[in-house]
């Protein structure tokens, strides 16, 4: 995923973690940051309504919007170190700290709904409730759509492209269709038309058959709120290995 939104989330969390703290001085989050502060994220932050300033800019909040996204960071963060310490026993802080950011509020749920709607992470901290738990939600839901799925007019990113041949998959990666791209569905008849990196591209129901998505949240349909509460993977090394798991083989 893009670094610069990584690193906003990374103050969130920070912001999340005072809260509970009851701290909320600027001097406290620069020393939680350290030498990686940064007054420039801080004003993005406060443009995009996630933090607020009070008494001449020495205090830091969270905004109503702000402690929701961070709220999600965070239930993702503990859930991955429930998952990974129960389930994987490896080494599960630098683990989770990877999968906060790149995964869906919907993708989450499931696998908490797998855990049996764990409260408490393996250091003993509280895992913010999900939906899935009020619900008390028993089976996990797919969170990944064929493009086909989509109606016109609807956007989503990349999860995995599965291809019958290399040929194929080629192709779609040569036109820079490939997991955690972003792509919006323009048309389905006579042929399929998406947006992709900023080029309209028209293919037949053949190939887009093989280009699965990440299926968004009722909560999350427009591009803003996308870019700031939906994670995807979004790198190479992604790129990569849910294709060839997809067709069975490895790399």
């Amino acid at each position: 995923m893009n670094n610069h939104i990584r690193e906003k989330e990374e103050y969130l969390e920070r912001l999340w973690n005072m809260k509970n703290k009851e701290k909320d001085s600027m001097d406290v989050l620069k020393n939680a940051m350290g030498g990686s502060f940064d007054t420039e994220i801080i004003d993005e932050l406060l443009s995009e309504d996630l933090v607020a300033l009070t008494k001449n800019n020495n205090k830091i909040v969270l905004t109503r919007e702000g402690e929701d996204y961070a709220r999600r960071i965070i239930r993702a963060h503990r859930i991955a170190e429930r998952l990974i310490y129960d389930v994987l026993g490896g080494e599960f802080e630098s683990g989770a700290c990877e999968f906060e950011h790149i995964v869906i509020p919907d993708l989450v749920d499931s696998i908490c709904i797998l855990l049996g709607h764990p409260r408490e992470c393996p250091h003993g901290m509280p895992i913010p409730e999900g939906e899935c738990c009020v619900r008390s939600a028993k089976t996990a839901r797919n969170s990944v759509i064929h493009l086909t799925e989509l109606e016109v007019g609807q956007s989503a990113r990349i999860a995995y492209v599965s291809c019958k041949d290399d040929l194929q998959l080629h192709k779609i990666d040569g036109l820079q269709i490939r997991p955690g791209v972003f792509v919006k569905l323009h048309q389905v008849y006579p042929s399929y038309v998406i947006e992709c990196e900023g080029s309209n591209i028209a293919m037949d129901k053949e190939i887009v058959s093989n280009i699965f998505v990440w299926k968004f949240s009722q909560d999350f349909n427009s591009t803003e709120r996308d870019a700031r509460g939906i994670k995807m993977p979004n790198h190479k090394g992604w790129s990569r290995g849910f294709r060839f798991i997809r067709r069975g083989r490895c790399n």
